[in-house]
């Protein structure tokens, strides 16, 4: 409990005479009794023994001879171990041919999950396994939690007892900061439990092709020759058709010079 808030709640109970004295007290009372039921949950739920709360992630990346072969092994994978693809993109880059896959797979089922993925891939260009233990957080939030309820609670209860609006008021504004922090609570515990509970797993898998991006026959390479040549022709074409009134001038002042430099020559 705030010692702002019960200073505010004795000097407005204070104000009211020797009536008001005993009103003082038992806010007094309640207010201390809130403050020691947060901190007693905080110190005995901290104390209890929990199992570990631990979040597992996998990042893998490999080579393949046949995307399609290997996107519908992952997809049985996936399927028997109880999990769902979470993102799925694919594309090519300059000299390959890629899938991307991010997988949510229930925890206990994680391990599994990773081997049977990586039967048949002779070498990973990088596997990540990480584990990481958040049970000291999780417990932390939970006694913080159960704490604030139980204040909210107690505040609840010194709501019923406020004898006029400026208490009514002052009771709302802590209860509603109370609220706040018990839904912010909440939500990160809910966050973490999705985590431990459900896996992620990032994998990458990759073909590599030639040069374009795609795999070409040879008489495919000698069509793409024989279309590159005529677009060349074409555009050759094209460049002297869009030059054309520079060609004509030029044309002219070669014409001119020429007779220029015989009419010299007969003179001498």
């Amino acid at each position: 409990m705030k010692i702002i808030s019960y200073f505010i709640f004795s000097m407005i109970l204070a104000c009211g005479g020797e009536s008001s004295s005993n009103s003082d007290t038992s806010y007094s009372v309640g207010m201390e009794e809130a403050t020691m039921i947060s901190k007693n949950s905080i110190a005995t739920d901290a104390s209890v023994p929990q199992e570990q709360k631990i979040i597992q992630t996998g990042n893998l990346r490999f080579e393949t001879k046949d995307l399609e072969k290997t996107q519908q092994h992952i997809q049985k994978v996936v399927a028997q171990n109880q999990g769902f693809i979470q993102d799925d993109n694919s594309g090519k880059n300059y000299n390959e041919k890629y899938r991307s896959l991010t997988i949510r797979i229930p925890t206990a089922n994680f391990q599994s999950t990773v081997d049977s993925i990586s039967k048949g891939v002779s070498f990973f260009d990088q596997k990540d396994i990480s584990r990481q233990d958040v049970t000291e957080e999780f417990i932390d939030l939970e006694a913080r939690l159960k704490a604030k309820r139980e204040l909210e609670n107690r505040y609840l209860e010194l709501l019923k007892q406020a004898k006029n609006v400026t208490e009514m008021l002052e009771i709302e504004r802590e209860l509603s900061k109370i609220r706040e922090e018990i839904e912010a609570r909440q939500g990160r515990l809910n966050y973490l439990e999705n985590r431990v509970s459900v896996s992620t797993i990032s994998i990458y898998f990759y073909k590599i092709t030639t040069d374009t991006g795609i795999t070409t026959s040879y008489g495919g390479k000698m069509w793409n020759a024989v279309k590159s040549g005529w677009n060349g022709i074409s555009l050759f074409f094209l460049g002297i058709i869009y030059i054309w009134p520079f060609l004509l001038l030029l044309l002219v002042l070669l014409y001119v010079l020429r007779r220029y430099l015989r009419r010299k020559k007969q003179k001498l």
